[in-house]
């Protein structure tokens, strides 16, 4: 029972011994170039104190080089990971850039304003505070505040062809037609009138056809003229209220109630004809 607990203790041990070294820079240097300047401006990193501000320009070129190392033997360490975090304060926007790193522990990083990577923030007239961030399975992270960085304000960006099509549009104001006017009842009853002055013209008329045919009124003929009428109604009913899938299916129940109604007073008409003969 006494060497399982060793051997967990050791292993305890060993892994704080692990995680208890640390990560630190050797020789941090940044370099300044400008397109106007001879000589680039160098200088050495003191990481701890006063906070450098950099200023770049729209074409300058501003190179990062370093090496991480363990703290307690000084040898150069490659970390898992090795980001520079650009950071403005100010707006809350930030970027990441990974930087590589050797075997050896050595980086470099170049910063061209020519061509600024699409990790930057957007940039205005505030600094952007310059991080190093490193991360390992076998040391203690570790973050280093490297200095402030002025960049050129970023240009807007380009007006997308369909931007338009996403903004809200005017509002949309319906004119809608005058409601219809109503003719005068004088009006309607006129051509209500002509609408029924062919069936008044037909009944004056009947009394003076030759040679005569038995009475409008007959058990024969009288079905016939009222399938007559109620297509009227039925057409009448139509332009009231009903549509046209009602109009051709009552039509066509009321055309063959009409045929046999004329076929019959057709038939009456001839036999009574040919007795009078």
């Amino acid at each position: 029972m006494v060497r399982p607990i060793l051997s967990l203790t050791l292993a305890v041990l060993a892994a704080a011994e692990v995680y208890a070294s640390t990560l630190a820079l050797q020789t941090p240097r940044y370099s300044l170039k400008s397109p106007d300047a001879t000589e680039p401006r160098s200088e050495v990193l003191k990481l701890g104190q006063e906070t450098l501000d950099l200023t770049l320009g729209p074409s300058d070129t501003l190179k990062l080089t370093f090496q991480v190392i363990e703290e307690t033997e000084g040898k150069g360490v490659q970390p898992h990971q090795t980001f520079l975090r650009f950071y403005d304060e100010i707006s809350g926007e930030e970027g990441i850039q990974p930087v590589r790193v050797t075997a050896g522990g050595k980086a470099k990083f170049e910063l061209n304003m020519a061509r600024p990577p699409a990790s930057l923030p957007p940039t205005s007239t505030n600094p952007l505070k310059v991080t190093l961030l490193l991360g390992s399975f076998t040391h203690s992270p570790a973050k280093f505040e490297l200095f402030n960085l002025r960049l050129p304000e970023s240009q807007s960006p380009p007006q997308h062809s369909e931007e338009a099509s996403f903004h809200p549009l005017p509002e949309i104001v319906h004119t809608f037609r005058p409601e219809q006017r109503i003719p005068a009842p004088a009006a309607s009853a006129f051509f209500a009138a002509f609408v029924f002055w062919p069936w008044f013209v037909l009944l004056g008329l009947w009394s003076f056809l030759e040679p005569r045919i038995p009475h409008l009124f007959s058990p024969y003929i009288f079905p016939f003229i009222g399938t007559l009428g109620a297509f009227e109604v039925l057409l009448f009913w139509y332009w009231v209220d009903l549509k046209l899938g009602d109009v051709l299916l009552y039509g066509s129940v009321l055309g063959a109630v009409t045929a046999l109604a004329g076929k019959q007073a057709l038939a009456k008409t001839a036999e009574w004809r040919l007795g009078r003969k």
